[in-house]
């Protein structure tokens, strides 16, 4: 709702001086900076000067709207009677513009929206012209509560106006000061061109030599890589016929062994195992950086995860003194990631736990992150633990920790290293908290859905490449949580609308450039930027003005999604039948007038009623919109031009005899036959406000033949009405 700060009446040259103060005090309380305090001191008084030019009297209202930081300014200037010089040019200004006679308009307007945010014309009955100048408040200023607001009115109520010399004075010191700053910058210009110009020189003298050697070392690589790769290759074949051996000695498949020859063939199982572990590393870390390694992203659970390592890294445990813990994980949605590298990580991370914990215990705990789009797998341990200059080397290939322990069970080097290059890319992190003597964790945490996995329907393409279908209205959906994006796909499929996803507003910039949209399903919340100034641009340009947009998100602040243009606000999660009720009103007004059947607008406080209505209406072939309330029926109303209008008389709020005086002087919708449908029987008095409606049914004796009846007799199509029964 709009909390009033400030009024001022403009009438006379002095109150636009008036106004323009009033304007700077307003913005300098709500903590606008000095530029922003000209620039919406400007904007009020230029538009303030046209009303006051053209002898039309009006009012310049500052209210803030919005109950969640950033606020909206609003600043709504407005004259009266519609009859008014002023309120027909600014009509004018709007559907012609280019006019010679309106040009203090079109140039006052035009000036408006460079400086604010927004600047919303529209002509009020009963009120006239009412132009209203939005700005969204710096995101350092704190949330305004009403009681704040109304202090805030009375230190502006009682701060005296400037006279008009002290004004001029004010407006000489910020073109001053924008000239020094104008000044400084052609300075600062200046010299950054000449720095650039010698810098050029350098690296144009660089850049031959750089790229010779970034081709040596892009050979280089390659040849390591390759190298890499061979060799793991051919160590692999001779490397398991020495384990498959030594393991077949060791079971006495030719014959018993010595104690000493049983000691002898178990180290070299041993070598070779570790042999083939180093080969195994060495030849994923090849993959990883020849960018050979494929990711198979797929759904699966956490906890089975869990149960499928829990089997497989008991045997490791040799000693009774250590237990292996994995903790139920609880709140954790499906992964739709590599579940082999995730499985991969962990095993590195437990096995490296066991070994250097003697006694005590290895904890295995999944959690969902705070932003609920990665899972953080974190192992902790009971054993000798890192010392802090220590805890990066671990992480270099070949890097080894002097420990009798790591004497001991000494590794290759190369786990840890492959399990960080896994992670990155998985798209995610590895780190390590550690204390000496105390145990050491190893946290590892990995998107819940992989970025190039692309949930069936709702994929994040190249907009330039998406092919859209001809017969159904592109819907763009901003939204960056892979669930979300999946069930409005779901929500969508078979209907009219195609969906495009976006993840980001500058993905949803991108698909605008190349896709005509419908409609725009927009959350507030995403990772490159909040949408609200996006939002903004949107309904202040005049290419995007006009597309839907509906705003779906989990910040409870409708008022102010609506008072940036946004055509209908949802709290999450969305309902479908809500959703896709919601894009045919938004989407409707869009559309030509050709309906394969008649069109009706049915408006009732009663869901039960409509519910009922509904069906008898739809059986004889009309497709059916419903209203809740009378504001919304006359919404609707001038949106969709329906053919018959069902209204019911006993509603809160506005009721059915207001909606109909309403809609008869509304010449848009004034032609639209109306039924009324209710429960009452009305007095003859009663019956004689209902002049402009065409028929009256009560709702007991409705019926699809009656309703039948009453639609021949207004005249809709007969080829395009079922024969009721």
């Amino acid at each position: 709702m709009l909390q009033t700060i400030s009024t001022v009446q403009i009438r006379y040259d002095d109150d636009v001086v008036t106004a323009r103060q009033r304007a700077r005090q307003v913005a300098r309380i709500l903590d606008f900076d000095e530029q922003d305090q000209t620039r919406l001191s400007t904007a009020v008084s230029e538009i303030a000067r046209i009303f006051v030019s053209e002898k039309s009297p009006g009012l310049v209202e500052f209210g803030l709207e919005g109950e969640t930081v950033p606020q909206i300014l609003i600043v709504g200037i407005g004259s009266s009677p519609p009859s008014s010089k002023a309120s027909s040019k600014a009509t004018k200004a709007v559907r012609i513009g280019i006019d010679p006679t309106l040009v203090e308009w079109e140039t006052a307007l035009i000036s408006a929206r460079r400086l604010m945010d927004q600047c919303v014309m529209s002509e009020v009955p009963g009120r006239g012209t009412t132009i209203q100048l939005k700005k969204i408040l710096p995101v350092r200023a704190p949330l305004f509560t009403r009681k704040v607001l109304e202090r805030l009115a009375k230190q502006v109520e009682s701060e005296a106006p400037q006279n008009p010399l002290e004004e001029v004075r004010q407006q000489n010191h910020e073109l001053l000061h924008a000239l020094e700053e104008l000044h400084e910058r052609q300075q600062e210009l200046v010299r950054l061109n000449r720095e650039l110009e010698d810098t050029n020189r350098g690296v144009v003298a660089l850049y031959a030599e750089l790229d010779e050697k970034a081709g040596h070392l892009r050979r280089a690589d390659e040849m390591k890589s390759r190298f890499l790769s061979n060799m793991s290759h051919e160590f692999r074949t001779p490397v398991n016929a020495i384990v498959a051996l030594s393991q077949l000695l060791l079971d006495r498949a030719d014959g018993e062994l010595t104690g000493e020859q049983e000691k002898q063939v178990m180290y070299i199982k041993k070598s070779g195992a570790d042999l083939l572990e180093l080969v195994n590393d060495l030849l994923d870390l090849a993959k990883i950086e020849a960018g050979k390694i494929e990711v198979r992203p797929a759904e699966f659970e956490v906890a089975t995860l869990f149960s499928a390592l829990r089997g497989m890294l008991r045997p490791l445990l040799l000693s009774s003194t250590v237990n292996l813990v994995f903790d139920e994980p609880e709140g954790i949605p499906l992964m739709r990631t590599d579940e082999g590298k995730v499985s991969q990580i962990l095993r590195n991370f437990i096995s490296n736990a066991i070994k250097f914990t003697e006694q005590g215990e290895v904890r295995v705990v999944a959690t969902l992150s705070e932003g609920g789009q990665a899972v953080t797998f974190r192992v902790s341990d009971t054993g000798i633990g890192i010392a802090e200059d220590d805890q990066r080397r671990i992480f270099d290939e070949w890097s080894q920790i002097e420990n009798p322990i790591q004497r001991k069970v000494k590794g290759t080097g190369l786990g840890l290293p492959l399990c960080r290059k896994l992670a990155t890319l998985l798209g995610g992190t590895i780190s390590v908290t550690s204390r000496q003597g105390v145990g050491s964790t190893f946290e590892a945490t990995i998107p819940i859905a992989y970025a190039c996995a692309e949930p069936d329907g709702a994929a994040r393409i190249d907009a330039s490449q998406w092919q859209p279908d001809e017969s159904r209205l592109i819907v763009l959906i901003v939204e960056d949580e892979p669930e979300t994006l999946l069930l409005y796909e779901t929500y969508l499929r078979g209907t009219v609308f195609q969906p495009i996803a976006a993840g980001s507003v500058r993905q949803a910039r991108e698909t605008l450039c190349h896709h005509r949209v419908a409609a725009i399903v927009l959350d507030v919340l995403l990772p490159d930027e909040t949408a609200w100034q996006w939002l903004a641009e949107l309904k202040g340009q005049e290419a995007t003005r006009e597309i839907p947009v509906l705003v779906a998100s989990s910040v409870d602040d409708p008022s102010k999604a609506l008072a940036l243009g946004a055509d209908d606000y949802c709290l999450k999660p969305v309902e479908r039948a809500w959703l896709l009720n919601r894009l045919e009103r938004m989407t409707s007004a869009g559309r030509p007038v050709m309906r394969e059947s008649p069109l009706v607008l049915l408006i009732d406080d009663q869901e039960a009623d409509r519910y009922i209505l509904h069906r008898q209406v739809s059986e004889v072939g009309c497709s059916v919109v419903e209203a809740a309330s009378g504001e919304e029926g006359l919404r609707l109303a001038a949106e969709m031009k329906p053919d018959v209008i069902l209204l019911d008389l006993n509603m809160p709020g506005m009721d059915g005899f207001d909606v109909l005086e309403r809609l008869h002087e509304n010449s848009d919708t004034a032609a639209i036959p109306v039924v009324i449908v209710t429960s009452q029987i009305l007095m003859p008095e009663r019956k004689s406000a209902l002049a402009h409606s065409r028929d009256l049914i009560l709702k007991h004796e409705s019926s699809p033949a009656a309703w039948q009846k009453v639609f021949r007799e207004i005249g809709l199509p007969l080829s395009s009405v079922k024969t009721a029964g």
